[in-house]
């Protein structure tokens, strides 16, 4: 199970929105004779992969495989079908998928006489694909809110100036934690006052070459203008018509997106706060000192220390001459 959790981690695979699925086939013997791993959305799940390279040799054998074998046909057929149809024996997976579409592969497993047994290293299995985990756990996105601020929490000046607060290499950090997203979510404001493109790209501004671009997902109840950036071809767009967090995430959870990078302004992020919908959050903190100006968050309705909301602190980084926070969001 170890290496098929190797396998599946292969640098390149996308982290979404499939998740990421690694298998092993061992001959009668116990011998490994093949493996496998799922490359994204539309192409070989693991299972199918690895039986591909083993041919013949896969009647008799043990599939070891990080997920549960899915039972639904989408752009590629059934694995546990495919299984079955090789003549595999046995079959050992790690995490169960609960999905509605892809759930109930184990119990055709069964039904059909293979040996089926789960639950071996589920936690690292979990870990592997932890947003997706999350998604499958929760009934949507995880949200990650992303902001930036001088050391007195400004995240813009007086005169509503915001670049750069923090430094190239934190800015490079960002665009390459974006990449690891399925959305990027801002609010109408943002959009009209910073007209931003959304895009995962290098120190020099151009759009990186990565598998896929971040969904970009506006969210309010005014429209943009036609020449706004967020509507160019370099990635796709949603408009969310609505003020409220749930709602929003119903629209994304639909999209497919099991992991958003909320970097909206302060309003966006105390909503989102008030709703409880911030799982984590990425603090990028300047050595600056502005004084005055928009705070990074909006009023959130505390008016006292003994309801503030406290966040986990997770990791500290230093990133050129700014530090990284991570944090695990209010319970």
């Amino acid at each position: 199970m170890r290496r098929a959790l190797a396998v599946a981690a292969t640098p390149g695979v996308p982290l979404g929105p499939n998740p990421r699925v690694g298998a092993v086939i061992l001959d009668e013997s116990g011998e490994a004779v093949g493996e496998g791993y799922h490359r994204g959305a539309g192409t070989p799940h693991a299972e199918v992969d690895a039986l591909h390279k083993v041919a013949a040799a896969a009647r008799g054998a043990t599939v070891v495989v990080t997920l549960e074998p899915c039972n639904h046909v989408g752009r590629t057929g059934p694995c546990a079908a495919a299984l079955i149809a090789a003549g595999v024996k046995r079959v050992v997976f790690a995490q169960a998928d609960t999905s509605e579409v892809a759930a109930g592969g184990s119990v055709a497993l069964h039904r059909a006489g293979l040996d089926v047994e789960s639950g071996v290293l589920a936690d690292e299995a979990t870990r592997l694909n932890e947003a997706w985990s999350f998604s499958l756990h929760h009934g949507r996105p995880k949200i990650t809110w992303k902001f930036a601020a001088s050391l007195d929490g400004r995240s813009a000046a007086a005169d509503g100036t915001s670049q750069w607060i923090t430094g190239a290499e934190a800015r490079t950090d960002v665009h390459a934690l974006r990449a690891e997203c399925d959305a990027i979510l801002v609010g109408t404001g943002t959009a009209l006052a910073d007209d931003p493109r959304l895009t995962v790209r290098d120190a020099d501004g151009q759009p990186l070459a990565v598998e896929r671009q971040p969904l970009r997902a506006v969210m309010g109840l005014r429209g943009l203008p036609s020449h706004a950036a967020l509507l160019d071809d370099t990635a796709p767009t949603i408009l969310l018509n609505t003020r409220e967090p749930t709602e929003a995430l119903d629209r994304l959870t639909a999209a497919g997106c099991s992991h958003v990078w909320l970097e909206g302004g302060p309003r966006l992020a105390a909503a989102f706060l008030a709703a409880g919908l911030v799982d984590e959050a990425i603090a990028y903190v300047a050595p600056v000192l502005l004084g005055s100006g928009s705070s990074a968050v909006a009023d959130l309705g505390i008016t006292t220390i003994a309801h503030a909301l406290r966040l986990d602190l997770i990791d500290v980084t230093r990133i050129g001459d700014d530090v990284r926070l991570r944090l695990k969001g209010p319970d």
